[in-house]
């Protein structure tokens, strides 16, 4: 309260208590009129001191409304200064990984890519030699069995840091990030060996959703476009997309959706646009609502070997889909995605570091030279392989409105179709003959299928419980290799994979533990990877195995994560 007006509140009672004195009587009263008098007296101390408890509450409401004003003033200090808002997600996580049953060609056979043709082996022989060499060899029964080992990793300790960025411009118009960096403890090199899957190479679609070392990468960055269109909302984004974490890894991953393709097909950074259609209100069905798609997966005229050539080997990689939601009202959904990609590449621009390295001269021999001193290549691709489809429907419920038991479901089914055109110009997978899911020069088309289910059920002390699993055919393929796993995309797998896991919250979902299991139980080589024609494991021999083949993986986990 101002010192002005508790001034005037008290000048007043002063002024009042003055006025009944003067009109109170003389001093020659009466006995009986002094009793009176008294009586008025106490009267106004009553008075006196209710109006000095007002006066109080007056000044405390007062200086609850000065601190009220005083934080709605920074408030609009923070809105008016801050433009974008930050969170972030931190994840620490440690592994424990087990591999069974390795396949692996034996060194001896290795060893004869890098022994002269005079002297028997493969280097400097014409493709033509090593074709009869190769027929002769598989005549006579002479390629050797692979080799089976086993590899542990008891402890792979993890740290992953999401930086999201969010600003709403105006009512029309809002943008959105994210900076992440993941690493392995003890490792920030940012390039792999590589073994022989996508995942061994630092690409555009992986920087930040596998272990790339302690550099800061953008995962997103994009702005929405919104407004009614009569009575259709709609949302136009361009940028790097939010294409990772997609429905519905939001139960195993404790969080909201963090993606909209959905991850059966596709968990992939790339850049591209969207234009989402709310129809809602036009069709009278909860959360109906339609989307196109595009992304750019390579980009062929821009930094490599070929860019400035008047006929490039390998045109840009683009991607169209759409994903339509068919029901959404919080409790169930149905959601359809479809996706297309023309003219798949053989491998994307990338850095690894390549156990061997195989070339071609003029005269078409091949030459084969071994790594030995772990020299990181820049990887591009040498040939357009094919058209590669895919589509998925997802379907999700929750029973709280049934049992009133928090228990979510979901079930998956997929389907991906390839269509190759040619064999890899690549010296290595020339030689083999291969192409988009094909060997030996065999171009056929094939259809791949897979399923996706799982499912979570609360427990005491708002735990939840989740169980998964999913299967993939011989010729099953997906774009998911974003996916968060030391091992593989367990969605990519042909085969089959378990999981169980335990997320038990400390502070709701701003501080979490997880303790979980996975079983990787493969049947077909190649999970993941366009080229080549799938093998069953039981089957392979040196050949299929010049890069090492999984069969069984069992993986442990706990993890600890921060959000805010």
């Amino acid at each position: 309260m101002t010192t002005g007006r508790k001034a005037k509140w008290m000048g007043a009672a002063v002024v009042l208590a003055a006025a009944l004195m003067l009109v109170g009587p003389p001093a020659t009263l009466a006995q009986e009129d002094v009793g009176d008098l008294k009586e008025q007296m106490k009267l106004l101390q009553e008075q006196m001191k209710q109006l000095h408890e007002k006066i109080e509450n007056i000044e405390e409401n007062e200086e609850e409304i000065d601190e009220l004003a005083d934080r709605v003033s920074k408030t609009e200090m923070h809105t008016a200064t801050d433009k974008v808002s930050f969170s972030i997600d931190f994840r620490n996580r440690v592994d424990s990984i087990h591999y069974s049953d390795i396949r692996m060609a034996p060194d001896q056979f290795i060893d004869a890519f890098f022994m002269p043709v005079a002297q028997g082996g493969f280097n400097g022989a014409t493709g033509q030699q090593v074709q009869d060499m190769m027929g002769s060899m598989q005549q006579n029964d002479m390629i050797p069995d692979a080799e089976k080992r086993d590899a542990d990793n008891d402890k792979a300790f993890t740290t992953k840091l999401h930086l999201d960025m969010k600003a709403r411009v105006n009512n029309h118009l809002d943008f959105g990030g994210r900076l992440a960096v993941y690493k392995v403890w003890g490792d920030s090199t940012g390039v792999k060996f590589n073994n022989g899957s996508l995942g061994d190479v630092t690409l555009d679609g992986n920087t930040t959703s596998l272990p790339h070392g302690d550099t800061v990468r953008l995962e997103r960055a994009y702005f929405n476009l919104h407004g009614d269109v009569g009575p259709v909302p709609m949302n136009f984004s361009l940028g790097r997309r939010p294409s990772t974490n997609g429905p519905p890894l939001e139960f195993r991953n404790f969080s909201l959706e963090g993606g909209s393709p959905v991850a059966h097909i596709i968990n992939w950074q790339f850049d591209g646009a969207s234009l989402n259609f709310g129809l809602e209100d036009v069709t009278g069905i909860p959360g109906a609502a339609f989307k196109l798609c595009y992304g750019v997966g390579f980009e062929g005229e821009w930094g490599n070997s070929f860019s400035l050539s008047a006929n490039p080997r390998v045109d840009d990689v683009d991607l169209l889909g759409f994903i339509a939601t068919l029901y959404d009202n919080g409790l169930y959904s149905a959601v359809f995605n479809y996706a297309h990609a023309s003219g798949i590449s053989d491998g994307f621009t990338g850095l690894t570091v390549m156990p061997f390295i195989v070339s071609k001269d003029d005269a078409g021999r091949y030459n084969f030279s071994p790594n030995q001193g772990g020299f990181i290549s820049r990887l591009e691709p040498s040939t357009e392989l094919g058209d590669w489809d895919a589509a998925t429907l997802l379907l999700r419920a929750n029973t709280y409105e049934l049992f009133e038991k928090d228990i979510d479901f979901f079930l998956s089914g997929a389907w991906s179709h390839t269509d190759p055109d040619r064999i890899s110009e690549n010296p290595f997978y020339e030689l083999l003959g291969q192409g988009l899911l094909s060997s030996n020069g065999d171009l056929e088309s094939h259809d791949g299928y897979s399923i996706y289910a799982g499912a979570r059920f609360p427990m005491p002390f708002d735990g939840k419980l989740g169980l998964e699993y999913n299967w993939g055919s011989q010729y099953w393929f997906n774009f998911t290799g974003a996916e968060d796993s030391l091992v593989g995309s367990k969605l990519a797998v042909r085969g089959s994979v378990y999981e169980s896991y335990y997320i038990q919250p400390i502070f709701g979902r701003n501080f979490f533990v997880k303790l979980g299991g996975q079983y990787y139980d493969y049947r077909y080589t190649g999970s993941g990877n366009p080229l080549g024609e799938p093998v069953d494991i039981d089957d392979v021999t040196a050949l299929d195995s010049l890069n090492a083949v999984i069969d069984d993986v069992w993986v442990g986990y706990v993890s600890a994560t921060l959000r805010f």
